[in-house]
């Protein structure tokens, strides 16, 4: 029997502890992803989750209505918020950030897909340079920007449920979404189509 949401959540509440086991089986993953977009670091996207997992713990109790993927995402994104104001007060630099990402499953911002790009090392070399360039384009946009495509791309959520996550009018989600592409456009005209 495949139970929703909201009955792990309370049989959670009841002490099941095979019940959060099996939330964090079915959202940890996109959830994970949505942590290294954010963050553009395994590592720290990996603390967040832990974090992340450990209000839903706490909190669970709270939750109102049926939306747990739309709450999950909620405290995940004020976590990345959090962590972003504390860290923004110094900037730190990794050598090998690009590979964070690669390695279990975090897929990379600015997949271009390639015919076989392994027989072409110049090829592979421009794609790379197209995805840091994408990477950091994305990284620079404002905070609301860069989750709302986050969220839509990469995660694949419609405004609406954007809008829940995001605590705002599907209106103001489509202007963030309208407002972001506009930028990486102007920041990257010359990319390809896809490189989303």
């Amino acid at each position: 029997m495949d139970s929703t949401d909201k009955s792990l959540i309370d049989a959670h509440c009841r002490g099941d502890k095979a019940a959060f086991a099996e939330l964090v089986r079915r959202h940890g993953g996109g959830l994970l992803g949505y942590l290294c977009r954010m963050t553009s670091d395994r590592s720290r996207a990996e603390d967040l989750f832990q974090e992340t997992f450990g209000r839903v713990h706490e909190k669970a109790h709270t939750l109102k209505g049926d939306n747990f993927k739309g709450w999950l995402y909620r405290i995940a994104r004020n976590a990345a918020i959090n962590d972003w104001r504390k860290r923004s007060r110094y900037k730190e630099v990794s050598l090998n950030q690009m590979s964070e990402c690669k390695n279990g499953g975090c897929q990379e911002l600015g997949t271009v897909v390639l015919t076989d790009e392994s027989s072409d090392p110049g090829r592979t070399m421009e794609t790379d340079e197209l995805r840091a360039c994408v990477r950091s384009a994305v990284d620079g946009l404002p905070e609301r920007q860069k989750t709302t495509l986050v969220l839509a791309y990469y995660q694949q959520m419609n405004y609406s449920q954007i809008a829940n996550i995001m605590g705002c009018s599907t209106g103001a989600v489509k202007t963030h979404m309208f407002r972001a592409m506009k930028r990486l456009a102007r920041l990257l005209p010359d990319a390809p189509g896809g490189v989303l």
